[in-house]
């Protein structure tokens, strides 16, 4: 195996791959714990974790930190790798989920969907979690790190850039999603340049990691030659044994064909990447889906002008009740033909890589 570690300050993974927090309920402690037993990074998504608590429709605020609580404990007694979560700045209770995670000794904190600007005054003393923000453009990268700088003398411990190919909401406008000129390649290599001056004063690395369509060994390879130091995938493993979405969900992936990859307008006010079917078509036709606001997850959704709630049909996907929600995928799941367990999946990005490599080689 001639794959390189991926280091993220005294962190040392024996893989550089890192698996994408997916929410609501989709990477939870099964995921996460099989991928870092394999040598990766495993991500715990924290939106709606506590959606199965018996009292989450009343007492929502406690409902998910007890259940963020449960479900690093929960990995954490079933590997001894590395853990994180992904805790989007979007979420109405980011600063109770970030303080959640640091008192659980976390060993990373992945935080997009907005800039996570203020992360760093939640760190106690003593705590080694690493904050990674997830951004989609050098700008965003270089206004954390002046801000983190100047507001709390910290530098991210490594940046995740996600491209337009990922699954789920996104960080692009409508139009920019298709357009060459926000590829990911492009944006891997903008984002190393805006980090070097900050690696080069502070002396501080910064890796920085590829997500976004990243598919397979060959995909690992061509991002890390590119100059990152590891990559994100999200949609990959959920076809996964280990993944804690029900099997319809995982289905769906497999079942899917190139065409079903849609581009949705989501309540939250961004775009996102599912896979299509007769509820997204329901919505698509003017047809409104009922629903009561158990919780207000997200900051950014109009609850009185939304044609159904995102939070509560993801959760239905989650359950495998694909006729009363949908499942969020990359651009590529539509290449995925089976399930297999993580180890599996490991085990083939592996090969693809060294074939990769031994092919530049010949």
């Amino acid at each position: 195996m001639t794959l390189p570690v991926l280091k993220i300050g005294d962190l040392v993974a024996k893989i550089p791959i890192i698996q994408g927090g997916m929410g609501v309920g989709i990477s939870l402690s099964g995921l996460a714990s099989a991928v870092a037993n394999e040598g990766g990074v495993g991500v715990i998504a924290t939106p709606m974790i506590g959606g199965d608590e018996p009292d989450y429709a009343v007492n929502g605020l406690e409902a998910n930190i007890r259940a963020l609580r449960k479900e690093i404990q929960k990995a954490r007694s079933m590997t001894k790798g590395i853990l994180g979560v992904n805790i989007m700045v979007a979420l109405t209770n980011f600063t109770d989920m970030v303080k959640t995670a640091v008192e659980e000794k976390i060993d990373v904190i992945f935080s997009g969907a907005g800039l996570p600007l203020s992360m760093p005054q939640y760190l106690k003393d003593g705590f080694k979690t690493k904050l990674v923000p997830i951004v989609s453009s050098a700008r965003a990268i270089q206004t954390i790190c002046k801000r983190w700088l100047s507001k709390f003398d910290y530098l991210p411990d490594a940046v995740v850039v996600e491209g337009p190919k990922a699954g789920g909401h996104l960080g692009f406008k409508p139009e920019q999603i298709g357009d060459p000129e926000f590829c990911l390649e492009k944006l891997v290599r903008e984002v190393i340049d805006a980090v070097r001056p900050f690696v080069e004063k502070y002396k501080k690395q910064i890796p920085v990691i590829a997500a976004g369509g990243v598919y397979n060994g060959e995909d690992v390879h061509r991002f890390l030659k590119m100059g990152a130091a590891g990559v994100q995938l999200g949609t990959r493993f959920v076809a996964t044994h280990e993944c804690d979405a029900a099997l319809e969900f995982k289905q769906s992936y497999v079942d899917s064909r190139e065409e079903d990859m849609v581009i949705i307008k989501s309540p939250v006010g961004l775009p996102g990447r599912a896979i299509r079917n007769r509820f997204i078509d329901d919505v698509a036709e003017g047809k409104k889906k009922p629903f009561r606001c158990p919780y207000h997850c997200i900051t950014t959704c109009k609850l009185e002008k939304s044609p159904y709630c995102i939070a509560m049909a993801l959760s239905n996907a989650k359950k495998g009740n694909l006729k009363h929600g949908f499942a969020f995928a990359g651009k590529n799941a539509y290449r995925v033909d089976k399930i297999v367990s993580v180890k599996e999946l490991m085990t083939s990005l592996i090969s693809e890589y060294d074939q990769a490599e031994a092919a530049e080689k010949a």
